[in-house]
């Protein structure tokens, strides 16, 4: 059997990298690690994990009918979620959903937003504790 110590990074397919990177450092708030775009990449971060936004070389096409099972959650601080979720909205990106799961393996308040390809993020204040 393997033992996985972790996550390295997971990509995310975009359209257009300039436009994503945008997004996802001054919306989300990832921290840019390198810009490859001549590669077709651009490297971030999120705390200790890493995202790499790659250049579709097909269109992306996504369907609403399964899109929020499929998604990339983030982690922030319960005491900024809120603050978080009134930033988001300020930037003209519409939260299609929200939820405060009081059991399972997430727990917390979550909110669900598109990337601009459609890839559904979800802001989460999940805190690593699971009520089953």
């Amino acid at each position: 059997m393997i033992n996985v110590k972790g996550v390295v990074h997971f990509s995310i397919r975009v359209s257009d990298l300039a436009v994503s990177r945008r997004f996802y450092t001054e919306i989300v708030g990832l921290k840019l690690v390198r810009d490859a775009t001549p590669i077709g990449m651009v490297f971030l971060q999120a705390g200790d994990d890493h995202v790499i936004l790659t250049k579709s070389e097909l269109p992306i096409q996504r369907s609403k009918t399964d899109s929020r099972r499929s998604h990339h959650a983030f982690k922030v601080d319960a005491d900024q979620y809120d603050a978080i979720k009134a930033f988001i909205t300020s930037k003209g990106v519409n939260i299609f959903e929200e939820e405060d799961r009081k059991t399972g393996v997430f727990v917390g308040r979550q909110c669900y937003f598109y990337d601009p390809d459609g890839t559904v993020l979800e802001i989460s204040e999940w805190d690593g504790t699971s009520v089953l």
